[in-house]
């Protein structure tokens, strides 16, 4: 069992736990993600990692309350237990020295997934641009810790809040109109992945999205995180999770995360 170090919230509906998780912290790399239990008998929660302290032995994770599951976790406080916690799965973040700048975009909780590859395109030597996005300024979350790791964070509300007003794709062309982006990452909502993958087409910029929000087990035996990528089957939680933002059919991605609306 995994002890709750510390807890914090972000929101009423988004908690960040840092857990007792020492061979993780210590294997876990950017992209990685780590499988979730509490209670005997309940549901496997896929969570990516969001930072980890080898020293400490610990990871965080940051956790959107969206179902009972997620509730019961968030619900959790310091000295408490995780049942199981299993990782680090995943593909790991392809990271190296790029030229030109490596455009990093989040939206809501895919800020969480987004930082430590920020942070690890930073330690690599790169000029790191991060836009940030949310409806409000009270769903933006890690600004200062993104801030670290960024030459130059941009905050996008859709309400005008914070920062500017508008859509994050709006940050994104304004910096690859002004400077040479060599890769972009993006992370959030499926929807607004599709987008951003729509502009850096455009533009010829490769991009990568992590399409997380879409697994369920983990392991690859339901199948219920199965896209196509290129025109190919591929399954979320072992080929990926991260794949060319380009190759995706987001269309059917979405479709079939409509199915679990009324659930």
């Amino acid at each position: 069992m995994n002890r709750i170090i510390e807890k914090s919230h972000f929101s009423e509906n988004v908690v960040r736990l840092v857990v007792e998780a020492p061979e993780v912290a210590k294997a876990r790399r950017p992209g990685h993600f780590v499988i979730v239990r509490t209670g005997e008998g309940g549901e496997r929660i896929p969570l990516t990692i969001a930072d980890a302290d080898e020293k400490a032995g610990t990871i965080t994770l940051v956790i959107q309350a969206v179902g009972v599951s997620t509730r019961k976790i968030c619900a959790l406080e310091p000295g408490d237990c995780l049942t199981d916690l299993v990782g680090p799965l995943g593909r790991a973040t392809a990271v190296g020295k790029r030229e030109g700048t490596v455009l990093c975009c989040g939206g809501g909780v895919g800020v969480a997934p987004l930082l430590p590859i920020i942070k690890a395109f930073k330690q690599a030597g790169n000029r790191v641009v991060s836009v940030l996005a949310a409806r409000n300024k009270d769903l933006i979350i890690l600004r200062d810790e993104v801030a670290k790791y960024s030459d130059e964070v941009i905050i996008m509300t859709d309400d005008g809040s914070e920062g500017r007003k508008g859509l994050v794709t709006a940050g994104v062309e304004e910096v690859i109109n002004r400077e040479n982006v060599a890769e972009v990452v993006a992370i959030g909502p499926a929807v607004m992945m599709k987008f951003v993958a729509l502009l850096t087409k455009k533009y010829n910029v490769p991009t990568i999205c992590s399409l997380n929000t879409i697994m369920v087990d983990g392991t690859g035996m339901c199948g219920a995180c199965r896209v196509h990528v290129g025109g190919k089957l591929r399954f979320v939680c072992v080929d990926g999770p991260e794949f060319d933002a380009h190759q995706v059919d987001f269309d059917e991605m979405i479709s079939r995360m409509r199915a679990y609306d009324n659930v």
